[in-house]
């Protein structure tokens, strides 16, 4: 393994100990006024090091993000792999790990939430990693169930993701700890709206509803009219 091998490989307690000093700097003084040297230097590390471990000052900020997408990435494969996995089930289940892992240090979340508000830039930048969740889920829910329709695949994986995010912003926003139930609740809420059940099953064995109508009408006409209706 190279030097720089060993340097991105770095347990994710020495990489912990720079996210929270660059933070810290970031918070007292601003994203701007810090420099990588100072980052490198509260931190303990040298410059050659903060870059093999980041390849610049807002990758700090995003360098959970890249781990979790990695880490989301296999998760997902593994489900895949599973036939008697739900995969609606599978992407809020992978969508609850991102949660556990910020919940799990929510003060360091908090410092990177404040400091991303202040800078335009890594705000948007935070909007492309959002898409980047979005755009996973829904390769994944395409795969693993084939002849999936595009726009049911993409409305649940941009639903699983706007549901993470407004759950994990209370947390971020508050002083308060938001407990794992409250995003699971939603979850299960979501995967009824959708008519599947975690575990498989139709979402409300007991509620039926017949309908008729005129062979030559479109699906599409079908499909509104039966929203309007329930």
């Amino acid at each position: 393994m190279t030097d720089a091998a060993r340097e991105k490989a770095a347990p994710t307690s020495a990489r912990n100990a720079v996210v929270a000093a660059a933070l810290d700097l970031f918070v007292a003084q601003g994203f701007e006024a810090t420099s990588v040297e100072q980052i490198a230097q509260a931190a303990g590390v040298s410059r050659s090091t903060f870059f093999r471990q980041f390849g610049g000052k807002d990758d700090v900020v995003f360098s959970d993000h890249d781990v979790l997408l990695a880490q989301l990435r296999e998760f997902l494969a593994d489900a895949r792999r599973d036939p008697q996995e739900n995969p609606w089930a599978a992407a809020c289940a992978a969508s609850v790990e991102v949660f556990r892992h910020f919940a799990a240090e929510p003060d360091l979340a908090r410092r990177r939430y404040a400091v991303v508000r202040q800078v335009p830039a890594l705000r948007e930048r935070e909007i492309v990693t959002v898409f980047q969740y979005e755009r996973l889920f829904d390769d994944y829910l395409r795969g693993a169930l084939p002849g999936l329709d595009p726009i049911d695949s993409v409305a649940f994986a941009a639903a699983v993701t706007a549901v993470h995010n407004h759950v994990l912003r209370r947390l971020l926003r508050g002083t308060d700890d938001v407990s794992e139930s409250v995003l699971t609740d939603a979850y299960e809420g979501l995967l009824h709206r959708f008519g599947v059940h975690p575990d498989g099953e139709d979402a409300r064995a007991d509620d039926v509803v017949v309908a008729t109508f005129p062979r030559r009408m479109p699906s599409a006409e079908v499909a509104r009219r039966m929203r309007d209706a329930l």
